[in-house]
């Protein structure tokens, strides 16, 4: 069907946002990712009230993978360079691709096994006249978000039902999680607590309602290769924005990856409506 991988395409357009609005915050990290956290948490305590029941043991440890990817973005970003921190974290699908056959007992389809280098193609020449040397403990951080996030998308994939309570309890834990070095940061100004509550409500909220909502009927790897058109939109965020020009070969890779996107998402859509058309696909 193509509505799921609709709602995913949605939530990797709102996460390409986080990178303007951190460039924009004068907060430091820890009050950036506990702020909006606690203010996701509350937004979707109050609009889902299944996600108020106490999670299972299964259900805590994919909230905490997901405490873990949300915080470590944020913390990455203030270390290290944007695009650093936004394509070390976006390794999340090869990490999937590995993991789905063994922790979901979801094969990868010949059609996924060879959309995973397209992308990765497309996003080093995206990164190729940005990423940086140096800076290690930034992107140290930033490839264990990554990690981190391949978790959280195989995890919400194996516990959908308790997809809402994930989000609450796993929110609640990234704020509460550096809370206390946060009240040491700097006075918020109005623009500040602006941007926590957009990044809140829609960037982490709505965007991760979206994504589970769409994980739910998607393949994990699928899935992960289609969320990869946030990095593409961040630097387009942050040159409207902030004044981040991207180079020559983000533009080839930016390219490559939307192409790569289209042609996967209606691929997909076509193999889910027709058992038939899906064996033609994969072979």
């Amino acid at each position: 069907m193509l509505r799921p991988r609709l709602y995913l395409l949605a939530a990797a357009l709102l996460w390409s946002t986080a990178g303007a609005a951190v460039k924009l915050s004068t907060l430091s990290a820890y009050q950036i990712a506990s702020g909006r956290s606690l203010i996701a948490a509350l937004v979707l305590w109050l609009a889902f009230p299944a996600g108020r029941k106490r999670p299972s043991l299964r259900a805590l440890g994919v909230a905490v993978a997901y405490a873990a990817t949300v915080v470590l973005f944020i913390i990455a970003n203030k270390l290290t360079t944007a695009a650093n921190a936004i394509f070390l974290q976006d390794t999340a699908p090869l990490y999937v691709l590995l993991l789905s056959p063994l922790l979901l007992r979801e094969k990868p389809s010949r059609g996924e096994l060879m959309a995973a280098p397209i992308f990765l193609l497309g996003l080093s020449l995206f990164f190729l006249d940005q990423l940086q040397p140096g800076q290690l403990l930034g992107n140290g951080i930033a490839l264990a978000s990554g990690v981190a996030f391949a978790l959280t998308i195989l995890g919400l994939r194996a516990a959908s039902s308790e997809g809402q309570v994930v989000l609450v309890w796993g929110n609640l834990l990234a704020g509460v999680s550096v809370l206390l070095p946060a009240l040491g940061g700097p006075t918020p100004t109005v623009l500040d607590v602006g941007l926590l509550v957009f990044l809140g409500v829609f960037q982490l909220g709505l965007a991760y309602t979206l994504f589970n909502l769409g994980i739910r009927e998607t393949p994990a790897v699928e899935a992960s290769l289609l969320i990869l058109l946030e990095p593409v939109l961040n630097p387009v965020w942050t040159f409207i924005l902030a004044g981040e020009r991207p180079g020559p070969w983000a533009l080839v890779g930016g390219s490559i990856i939307l192409l790569a996107t289209a042609w996967r998402t209606v691929l997909g859509a076509r193999s889910a409506g027709s058992p038939a058309q899906r064996t033609t696909a994969e072979q």
